[in-house]
């Protein structure tokens, strides 16, 4: 999510530097500025499934709303994996990434804020945009968590809904 905001500034400055210089060659570089969208793309053949055998979890036996996207980007991929389940069962899965710390409630910030609004792909809101979400995340090298080698960091948020019900989000790269 910073690499997004930096993206946006470093295109700032370039145009800005184009500007200066009346639009001399040196604009040209401006053609190669990361724009959102054009610097990634939804990987339209991945879903769910390969969401979430990269984060090596299984969907809860139940689990309804089960939706997935691959988020292309340079020298990474990013998951994405939601899904409605028991509170119980979300609840057990969140235990897997309270390495350092428990699950918590971050402040919700306001829809317009988030740098990057992956989950609206799959339409739904971002999940720190929702109040009372609570959210942990871990870089499971750093905890030699060895089912998950491949993954740099996963975080995990949980949206308490009506009754019995949670929405799980996760996030993987």
């Amino acid at each position: 999510m910073i690499r997004s905001a930096r993206a946006r500034r470093a295109a700032s400055a370039v145009l800005l530097a184009c500007a200066l210089l009346g639009g001399s060659v040196a604009c040209s570089a401006a053609s190669d500025a990361p724009v959102e969208g054009r610097d990634w793309k939804w990987d339209e053949k991945a879903g769910a499934a390969e969401a979430a055998a990269f984060m090596e979890v299984d969907v809860p036996a139940g689990a309804t709303e089960v939706k997935g996207a691959v988020k292309l980007v340079p020298q990474d991929e990013i998951r994405l994996l939601s899904f409605v389940t028991t509170r119980k069962a979300a609840e057990e899965l969140g235990r897997q990434f309270e390495a350092r710390a428990p699950l918590r409630v971050r402040p919700a910030r306001s829809p317009g804020a988030q740098d990057s609004p992956d989950f609206a792909h799959l339409g739904l809101p971002e999940p720190e945009t929702l109040k009372g979400v609570r959210w942990a995340g871990v870089c499971p090298a750093c905890e030699t968590d060895e089912r998950r080698a491949s993954v740099q960091w996963i975080e995990i948020s949980l949206q308490a809904l009506d009754g019995d019900r949670t929405r799980v989000y996760l996030t993987a790269w």
